[in-house]
């Protein structure tokens, strides 16, 4: 099981591990605000994401990375749109609205 932990370092270096669980730890990206480790829900919505590809990364510096959905019903409804219309998970995912 995943610590849930989260660590503000440069992406610089590779090969760096987590200092509670010693697993590698995951660049996501600079827009990136963890949940509370007790919020075990919100960490399964973000495991989503990064099976998917998506991250926290910002094109500029006033810009966010976009819309991330932020609850399990979201992900779920997102990923019935997917399957319905037969494209990539990342489509719905990342946007704001569906059609």
């Amino acid at each position: 099981m995943p610590c849930r932990a989260s660590y503000s370092r440069p992406p610089t270096r590779t090969g760096r591990t987590c200092p509670r669980c010693a697993r590698p730890l995951i660049h996501v990206g600079s827009a990136f605000a963890a949940p509370p480790r007790r919020d075990r829900a919100a960490w399964r919505v973000l495991s989503v994401l990064l099976q998917t590809g998506i991250g926290f990364r910002t094109d500029c510096c006033s810009c966010g990375p976009g819309h991330r959905p932020r609850t399990l019903r979201e992900v779920g409804e997102r990923t019935a749109h997917a399957r319905r219309t037969g494209g990539p998970l990342a489509r719905p995912l990342v946007r704001a609205e569906l059609p």
